[in-house]
């Protein structure tokens, strides 16, 4: 199991670095719209559909973000859109695990749908437009969610006792959650460093933060850290309610895309509120 983790995590990782660190936008925008086309199908799978209709959304899904953005709509402003999904990941995520698995199927699957791929869309739309906001802005949001997971990993592994959530995830804990949360602080901590050396393009989400002043954003670092959490938490529920371990088996060893995206997914459109709201 872990040499099949390794090459998978190998695999995405050439595939994913070259589009990621290329000038241009267009084929980091292409390799996560594939990947979102397919998320859009393993979602559609957890709340119900068959196979087979799932993956006619899963293509609707990749073919309409694909106009949408031949348009040129992923470079128009959707400040609104970033706040209305913030909201509905805060308001909304809360609810729906405070009512659990049981809660969650008395939804329609119509509605589950569509907010889910909604909430879906308006996450890589985020992840295009924090890509063009900078190279650092980009990697500080995506390593502030590995930072969240690895430390909570460990954190919760070492000083776990008391449960977050077990009807959900067993495996989460109090202990790691906050441990997650130390080392996003440190993490924060390392890259104000690095961008005040003249060592990246001074992007960051973290920079940004800090223009606000300390008092700011520290509580506003630590509410991403939770938020991502969320994200955690939610994909769990949902995988619960359709009796699935894993969103699919499209990445060997690591189950689906969502599972490797379930803690992104509110951070995005989060992160991007939180830019507007700080100067570069």
């Amino acid at each position: 199991m872990l040499k099949q983790r390794v090459i998978t995590a190998l695999v995405m990782l050439a595939l994913l670095l070259p589009a990621l660190f290329y000038p241009r936008i267009e084929p980091f925008a292409l390799l996560t719209l594939v990947l979102i086309a397919l998320a859009g199908w393993e979602w559609s799978r957890l709340n119900g559909l068959p196979d087979g209709a799932a993956r006619g959304v899963g293509l609707a899904l990749g073919v309409a973000l694909g106009l949408f953005w031949q348009f040129g709509g992923a470079a128009l402003p959707w400040t609104a859109l970033w706040w209305l999904a913030g909201l509905i990941w805060v308001v909304l995520g809360s609810w729906v695990l405070s009512r659990g698995t049981t809660g969650w199927l008395h939804w329609p699957v119509w509605a589950r749908l569509l907010v889910g791929l909604m909430l879906i869309a308006a996450a890589w739309l985020a992840l295009v437009q924090a890509r063009l906001l900078g190279l650092g802005f980009l990697l500080s949001v995506l390593t502030l969610v590995w930072m969240a997971d690895i430390a909570a990993y460990f954190g919760g592994r070492a000083f776990g006792r008391r449960k977050l959530a077990p009807t959900i995830s067993p495996g989460k804990s109090w202990e790691g959650v906050i441990s997650g949360m130390l080392g996003v602080l440190l993490l924060a901590g390392a890259w104000l460093w690095l961008d005040g050396h003249g060592w990246t393009d001074r992007t960051s989400l973290f920079s940004r933060l800090w223009t606000w002043s300390p008092l700011l954003a520290v509580p506003a670092v630590l509410f991403l850290s939770a938020m991502s959490v969320m994200g955690d938490l939610l994909e769990s529920l949902v995988k619960r309610s359709a009796g699935m371990k894993d969103s699919s088996q499209l990445l060997p060893g690591h189950g689906g895309v969502l599972d490797r995206v379930d803690a992104l997914l509110p951070l995005l459109p989060l992160a991007m509120v939180l830019a507007t709201l700080s100067k570069p």
